[in-house]
């Protein structure tokens, strides 16, 4: 590996302390003082750029894309060199090829991913954690690390009747397995308990079934592993904690003896209090010697929908069945004038609850079209259209989506983010109560691109609104995560540090608009968002971005607790 050095550069160390023009040097992967080059280095000019460590994120679900993608794009576009997987308890291993066909089900229904790719991508051959993880070594663009997942745990051990609750015995054979995964290098566990998360036979999902006193005892398992980690999403977590949520969550962190980080804190100036309710659960496990922390994103999540994935379109009443059908047979049925008003009438119905609002067609923003007719329609709403046409809102719709093939991608409209919304985050980003993260990049592929999460912090926080500073920006996205989770020599430009490094244009750094793209194995498709202003990025001194696109190497370290992690007691 030649040596490397970095000249001209805005350089932020990730501390959060002020930046400074100076040159950094890299050997064997890792930063050293800029006189220990000798001879002559490969240069790369950073003049006029920033030159920051690589971005941590640490809630993404790229455990199934490194299979067939192992540069894990397109979070490298975005600055991100280290990703954690396994969150939310939906993890492919221990389970093999026994339980592959209900963990894909579940999978594609919970986190979005296309079952075909699913199929396709993977060979569901591995026996156990260890087997699967170290599938990985030396074949990933970027530095992984991997949560053992808590619905993936109970398939195994309980089967068909993982729903049901646990025996005494079985209890005990799922801690072994957690505990012997982070024994050999599993980052720590993760569970489930959100309402939403369901199987793909309209279940809820495994750990759904768990009693408190499993989900501690499982917790518990992590303790004698060194580096290891606890993360947990509750009801409370959309809803806002229940006494009982709050002492779960506290006694989860004292029994694993680990801080417990929970997805995702939401932050708006029409609740300006809504988070403090929610980040009390931290100021009740301080006091017990225990430590919550909450993943908040820095920008808000606005979904997509399409009537080809028919994800939460399919709540609708009487939506399902439509939904469920083949594409073929499903544009037949949105043809159908008489499909058509029973749809329509079960959308506005009382019976759609909060999901009523959808019913709003003339709302809807066409944000991509595919078929000659439509495209003109791209950015204008479907009340755009109706001006146009004329006729029924949901008979215009119809016909948009039909016209290309299902594939239409909608967007609900919402309301404009105002200067007070971004200056309550910043305030967010900077309690210790937090950290920057919650992209679920890797996942929900139908609905959002969440790896633009950094380029967005970057673009919106710091350059549009100035709601914080480059250097606390870049802190919030390198050191503070690392030191969570306890990754050594990670988050930070340092001697001796591996040189993860992103070289960005602080004037143009930002995301691009999702588009679709039909790359997944079984031609499946999923949202991709390009960046901009985002030159070089580094992994252990390797390029993996260069003149803002990927090259394809593979230079990614696989984390592994205990060596890549240091303990983070509460």
């Amino acid at each position: 590996m030649a040596d490397l050095l970095i000249t001209g550069g805005y350089v932020i160390d990730g501390t959060g302390a002020p930046g400074a023009y100076r040159d950094v040097a890299v050997r064997a992967g890792r930063f050293v003082p800029a006189d220990e080059l000798g001879g002559r280095p490969r240069v790369l000019d950073a003049a006029g750029l920033a030159v920051a460590p690589g971005f941590v994120d640490l809630h993404t679900h790229y455990d199934a894309q490194l299979s067939w993608d192992p540069t894990a794009s397109p979070s490298p576009l975005h600055g991100v060199t280290t990703a954690i997987g396994g969150n939310c308890g939906f993890t492919l291993a221990p389970a093999g090829d026994q339980h592959a066909g209900y963990l894909m089900r579940m999978m594609a229904r919970v986190e979005g991913m296309p079952l075909a790719a699913l199929e396709a991508g993977l060979s569901w051959d591995w026996d156990g954690y260890e087997d699967w993880v170290s599938r990985l070594q030396g074949r990933i663009g970027i530095n992984a690390g991997f949560l053992i997942g808590h619905s993936a745990v109970r398939r195994v051990v309980m089967g068909d009747a993982c729903h049901e609750p646990a025996t005494d015995r079985q209890i005990q054979v799922m801690t072994r397995i957690v505990a012997d995964a982070c024994a050999t290098g599993a980052l720590g566990f993760s569970t489930s308990a959100a309402p939403t998360h369901y199987d793909g036979d309209g279940d809820p999902v495994p750990s759904r079934g768990a009693h408190p006193d499993e989900m501690i005892a499982l917790a518990a398992a992590v303790r004698d592993a060194p580096g290891t980690t606890l993360e947990c999403i509750l009801a409370g977590s959309l809803n806002g904690f229940t006494d009982q949520e709050r002492d779960l969550l506290t006694r989860m962190s004292l029994a694993g003896n680990r801080p417990v980080n929970w997805n995702v804190l939401g932050v708006s100036s029409l609740d300006p209090d809504g988070h403090l309710r929610q980040l009390a659960t931290s100021d009740y496990a301080a006091e017990r010697g225990a430590r919550i922390v909450a993943l908040t994103l820095p920008h808000s999540m606005r979904i997509r929908l399409s009537f080809l994935s028919g994800f939460v379109l399919e709540g609708l009443p009487g939506w399902r069945p439509v939904m469920a059908l083949p594409v073929d047979e499903r544009i037949r049925a949105l043809a159908d004038p008489e499909v058509r008003r029973r749809l329509g009438e079960g959308a506005a119905s009382e019976e759609a609850g909060v999901l009523r609002a959808l019913a709003n067609w003339q709302r809807l923003e066409i944000v991509e079209a595919f078929s000659d007719e439509n495209k003109a329609f791209e950015g204008r709403t479907v009340g755009d259209v109706l001006a146009e046409r004329g006729g029924d809102p949901f008979d215009v719709l119809c016909d948009i989506v039909v016209a290309d093939g299902l594939r239409t991608g909608l967007r609900p409209s919402a309301r404009r983010e105002s200067e007070a919304d971004w200056k309550l985050r910043a305030d967010v980003w900077r309690d210790p109560r937090t950290v920057v993260g919650g992209s679920d990049a890797g996942a929900h592929l139908d609905m959002m691109c969440g790896a633009i999460y950094s380029t967005a912090l970057l673009a919106h926080g710091v350059r549009e609104f100035g709601v914080i500073s480059l250097e606390e920006a870049v802190h919030q996205l390198t050191d503070v995560p690392a030191r969570l989770y306890g990754l050594t020599g990670r988050g930070r430009i340092a001697d001796d540090c591996a040189a993860d490094v992103v070289v960005f244009d602080p004037a143009r750094v930002g995301y691009q608009d999702e588009r679709m793209r039909s790359d997944l194995p079984g031609g499946a498709w999923r949202l991709y968002a390009e960046s901009t202003g985002v030159v070089h990025v580094l992994v252990n001194g390797v390029a993996v971005v260069e003149d803002g696109r990927l090259t394809g190497a593979l230079p990614g370290t696989l984390l592994r607790s205990g060596r890549h992690t240091q303990t983070v007691a509460p």
